[in-house]
This record gives structure tokens, C-alpha cells and sequence, in this order.
């Protein structure tokens, strides 16, 4: 075997334990992320419920942003999104939006604030409720949809309300009235701590929604939410479409020219 072909071989041999390298390290990458992920969701209160949220559905967006601006928008800002945006990419007029989504009495173009003040905050919760403009992103709609619906009745909290998905959260059930009152099924105290884990969750008022409505309605507030985080999703999506579409033609061209070509190398 002469020293050239030794190289040739050896070259390969190296490139595959690079690849083979760099793909162990990728693989653990991703195990290491899901545990991370899996060991926060348990922390907060362990398996989050699949959202179904569905930008395309400019219904449901509508639903979710009449909710948020009269369940949350009294303590939870979206500095980020401005009312005329909001009008622009959920087909409503400024009128709409003024008169029924508008609390404030901010201008059309201007953000979506809160009238609630720091003091005011300070004095109820203990410090100003955290804008919410890109908690989709942080968190996931998963989260938000598991967080809403969450909430039960607690005597040891100041507010009277806990959240087994974020035990000790800062604030009351903002969708009570829909919802109902809930309550903890709990399961033998911890011996070490005390502590008497939250096994489950049941609604033993009803509020002015059944189940399935007040799922939909968490849904459609976890869509808004998701899509206040970034708006730019609703034109990329529809855009998307359009994006493959003409992949597809220019493959379709480019197989055609480069059978023409090679038609004629063929012959020869």
C-alpha cells in the first residue's frame, strides 16, 4: 500500500470520528436539556397539560384578547403590543377595540398598559404583577395553559389561593367566576418536611362556565398570550405556505435543467 493511499484511507476514518464525535456530543446536549426540563416542570408542580392553542384561528385569538383585557389586563401589562397592532392582525376596527378592549383610556397607537399603581401593587401583592408580553416565550403555552388552571382555594395564603402548578404564586384565580372554586385533593404528608403533596385538583363550586367552555377559554387566552409574545408569527405562518411552495418549483426547475444538461454529457 503506497503512502498516498494510506492518507486517502485515513482521511475518511478521521472525518467519521469527528462526525461521530460531534453527534455524542449533540446527543447529550439533548438528553441534558430534557432532564433540565423535566426536572423544572416537576419542581413547579410536575406534568403541564398540551395547550392546543392554534394561531390560525383568528376566533379564538379574538376570544383570548376580549378574556385577557377583562380578567388580566387590571394588574398584567403587554408593554410590547400596541392596541393598533393588536386591531391590525386580529381583524378588528379601532372602534372595537377602543370600546371593548381598551381600559385605560391609552390612544390606539399607543402600548397596552395597566392604571394599576406600583403602590397600589405593593400594598395587594407585595410588588408590581410582572408584564406579560413575552411570558409565552419563557414559559411555553403549555405552562400558561396549566398555570390558569391551576389555582385552588388555600387558608394559608394571604390571598386565599395557591397554584399547584407554581405552589406559593403571588396572586388570586383571575378566572374564578368562570371556573368555579376549587379545591386540593392532597396526599400523605412528607415525613421529613411535613409537607402534604397536591395529588389533584376538583371543582366543588361551579362557576359560570362548564368544563369544556372553560377549557376553551383558557386556550383562547393562552393564544393571545402566545401570540402577544410575537405577532410576527401570524404573517410567517401564512407566509410559510407560500415559502414551500416555491421550493418546490424551483426544485421542480432546477431537476428539469439539470436533466437538460446532462442529456447531453450522456451522449457523449
Amino acid at each position: 500500500m503506497t503512502e498516498m493511499t494510506a492518507h486517502a484511507i485515513h482521511r475518511p476514518v478521521q472525518k467519521m470520528r469527528i462526525v461521530n464525535k460531534f453527534a455524542t456530543f449533540a446527543a447529550g446536549l439533548l438528553v441534558s436539556f430534557a432532564a433540565l426540563t423535566t426536572s423544572a416542570s416537576a419542581a413547579e408542580g410536575g406534568h403541564l397539560m398540551q395547550s392546543g392553542t392554534d394561531l390560525g384561528d383568528r376566533a379564538s385569538l379574538q376570544r383570548g384578547a376580549q378574556l385577557f383585557m377583562n380578567y388580566c389586563s387590571g394588574c398584567h401589562s403587554l408593554k410590547y403590543l400596541r392596541y393598533s397592532r393588536m386591531a391590525e392582525d386580529l381583524g378588528l376596527t379601532e372602534e372595537e377595540v377602543m370600546n371593548n378592549l381598551n381600559f385605560t383610556g391609552a390612544k390606539f397607537g399607543e402600548q397596552i398598559q395597566v392604571s394599576l399603581t406600583p403602590d397600589h401593587a405593593n400594598q395587594w401583592f407585595g410588588k408590581m404583577p410582572p408584564d406579560l408580553s413575552l411570558i409565552s416565550r419563557v414559559r411555553g403555552s403549555d405552562w400558561i395553559y396549566t398555570y390558569l388552571k391551576s389555582f385552588y382555594l388555600d387558608e394559608s395564603r394571604p390571598l386565599g389561593w395557591n397554584n399547584k402548578l407554581f405552589p406559593n404564586a403571588s396572586m388570586p384565580n383571575p378566572l374564578w367566576e368562570l371556573q368555579g372554586l376549587q379545591h386540593a385533593e392532597f396526599g400523605e404528608a412528607d415525613k421529613a418536611t411535613g409537607e402534604r403533596p397536591v395529588l389533584g385538583l376538583k371543582v366543588t363550586q361551579p362557576g359560570h362556565q362548564g368544563a369544556e367552555e372553560f377549557n376553551q377559554s383558557v386556550r383562547d387566552i393562552t393564544a393571545f398570550l402566545e401570540y402577544a409574545g410575537e405577532p410576527a408569527a401570524l404573517k410567517r405562518q401564512s407566509m410559510g405556505v407560500w415559502v414551500i411552495l416555491f421550493l418546490a418549483m424551483f426544485t421542480l426547475l432546477a431537476y428539469l435543467l439539470k436533466h437538460e444538461y446532462w442529456r447531453d454529457v450522456d451522449k457523449h
